[in-house]
This record gives structure tokens, sequence and C-alpha cells, in this order.
């Protein structure tokens, strides 16, 4: 790839290659000043589906509710094994009745991207008032308007008596209400690094609040999309993705040893139908690398 060209080109040529259309924002966290010396805009401002990456949304909202004194992260919340969101992971792939503290939950929610655990904790929490707190945060086009069971139960009935089958059809595909921005849960690449630039300092929530949520940020176990752009020792990604049909999403905060923080927000759509496309995935590390080397650079 040619280098001489400016990084929104490179970027965009690269989700050409890999067969998807993108949108990115990258900033530097530590800049008070927005210009372009200090963020990399693709489409920044475009409404995408945010899929799994809204659990981040509700991640805040428990622990500034926490930090409020609204409740106890430690709380212990009952989850019966005949009546959880489904899922291939967490408690949402077990069988057994399961008794567990919030922030465990937000861990397991994050970390495996547990849709369960987000039930759960949307039970308790509740969808108004995740949208109150990303409003006091201002994520002005940011909107959860389902729980992660709502959104799929939209699928279940968009695909019919096919079910999994009919998401090999992009004509299904293409009415999914799921991946469609003014019908489902919902933000902007520029929305998303300002919740994580909140985050990074301590102004979503008290600082020892804060630090928690970086923690579980930084326990996120899937290294295939925004962490391959950055496969070094001493740099450290942390993250959460999305996924849907089509869609693969992921933002998160990239850290370099000498100090240098950058949030980076990536949502993409395939043009291919397949569940496995590790061209799709992997672009995702490489757009964001491309963003945070020209951020970096003199």
């Amino acid at each position: 790839m040619n280098t001489t060209r400016a990084p929104d080109a490179r970027i965009r040529a690269a989700f050409d290659e890999a067969g998807v259309t993108g949108y990115l924002h990258a900033v530097d966290i530590d800049s008070d000043v927005q210009d372009s010396a200090t963020q990399i805009s693709v489409g920044a401002d475009s409404l995408v589906a945010t899929s799994s990456v809204h659990k981040l949304c509700l991640l805040v909202t428990l622990y500034r509710q926490a930090a409020d004194g609204l409740l106890d992260l430690t709380e212990q919340i009952e989850s019966p094994g005949d009546a959880r969101t489904g899922g291939p992971t967490g408690l949402a792939a077990m069988l057994d009745p399961v008794r567990m503290s919030m922030r465990d939950l937000a861990y397991l929610m994050m970390s495996v991207s547990d849709n369960a655990a987000a039930d759960l904790l949307f039970q308790r929490v509740g969808l108004a008032a995740v949208n109150d707190a990303m409003t006091a945060l201002g994520l002005t086009r940011t909107l959860a308007t389902q729980t992660v069971g709502e959104l799929f139960a939209t699928i279940a009935e968009d695909t019919g008596q096919a079910g999994v089958r009919a998401l090999a059809d992009p004509q299904v595909v293409a009415r999914l209400r799921a991946l469609d921005p003014s019908r489902t849960n919902r933000g902007t690449p520029r929305d998303m690094t300002r919740l994580l630039t909140a985050i990074w300092r301590d102004r979503a929530c008290p600082p020892e609040h804060c630090a928690a949520l970086r923690r579980i940020l930084g326990l996120q176990v899937w290294p295939h999309r925004l962490a391959s752009g950055f496969p070094f020792d001493d740099v450290h990604v942390s993250g959460k993705t999305g996924s849907l049909p089509t869609v693969r999403n992921e933002i998160g905060v990239v850290e370099y040893p000498d100090g240098g923080r950058y949030a980076v927000a990536v949502f993409t759509r395939a043009a291919s139908t397949a569940a496995t496309l590790p061209a799709a995935d992997a672009v995702i590390g490489t757009a964001a690398r491309i963003a945070v080397e020209a951020l970096r650079a003199p």
C-alpha cells in the first residue's frame, strides 16, 4: 500500500480491498484540540449498528450508578439455567443456574461478549438509564433501543422459518432490522471515541471506577480484529468487539510505552454474507494501525 497517500485514503483503500464498507474515527486521547493532527476520520459521524459494542455503554452506566450509590457492584444476581439470552460464550452457553455479582457479570459481558450477562445487567439498570448516561457524557447520537435478547428476537422474526440458514441469502440479510441503524442500537464512531476518551481521562465516572472500566476492557480475549494491527509486546490494546451477520466492529484504546494513548472506533459491513471472513476481521486492525501511525507521525 502506498504510504505517501493521506491516511483516510489508505484506510478507504484497505476497506475496499477487504470487501467491506467501513467507518472509522481515531483520536489522540490526551489532546484537547481536535483537528487533522489529532484525529483521523472516515465517515466518523455516520450512524452505525453498534451490535455488542453497545455493551460498553451499559458497562459505563452500571459503574456510574454504583458511584452514585444507586447499586452495589457486589450484589449477587441469580441466573436460572432455563431463562437466559442465548449465545456462544459465558453464561449464555451454560446450562445450570448461576449466582454471580454484578461486577463479575460485567466482566463476562465485556471479556467474552456474554449476551446473558449483558441482559441480566440491562434488567437491573434499564435502557432509559443507559441512554441518559450517554446523553450526559455528550454522546448525542448514541441510543439503546433494545436488549440483546430483543435484538436477536428481531433476527428470528426477520429470517422466518428458514432460521439461521436464511442468513446466507443477501436479500434476507438486507432486511434485518438488527442491521438498520434507524431500528436498532446505534451510535457513531466519533461518539464511541468520545466515550473511550472519557473513560481514559477519568471523566466517565470517578477515577477509581474509570480504572475498573479500563481493567475490564483490557481483559477482552479476542485478538483477531483491533489488536491484530498492533502485534507488539509493549503496545497494549483494550477493546470491545461487536458482531452480527455481515457486521464486524471494534472500538478500543491503543497505548504505547512512551505514554501515547489513542482511542479508535471501527465499524464495518461486509458485502459477503459468509460467517467467516478473515480479511474483514483483519482490516479492522489494519485501518486502526494506519490511523494511529498517522496520529503518531511528526
